[in-house]
């Protein structure tokens, strides 16, 4: 919450854990896919209550190619994890 911790003096005071809580509350009430409140996203009157847009995450993209790639050769992804940063760009 932007405050500084003084020697001695707790980390988390009252009101940081029931903000914390509530967040949890808020997280757990939500689907983990596209986190809409599952008691809106799995009702049934809410059917045809929503708007999609497709959006193409270009970094997730090439993640994914990658990761195709190394498994089309052979490779296995058994724990794998993949490191994504975004490259150098010129002067424009």
């Amino acid at each position: 919450m932007g405050r500084v911790v003084g020697p001695g003096e707790p980390l988390w005071l009252p009101e940081d854990q029931a903000w914390a809580l509530a967040l949890l509350d808020v997280e757990a009430d939500c689907c983990p896919e596209c986190k809409q409140p599952w008691g809106e996203a799995t009702d049934a009157k809410n059917e045809e209550g929503y708007r999609v847009e497709l959006i193409r995450c270009h970094a997730c993209t090439t993640s994914a190619q990658t990761v195709k790639a190394y498994q089309d050769r052979g490779g296995r992804s058994e724990g794998l994890h993949v490191h994504i940063e975004r490259r150098q760009q010129g002067p424009t």
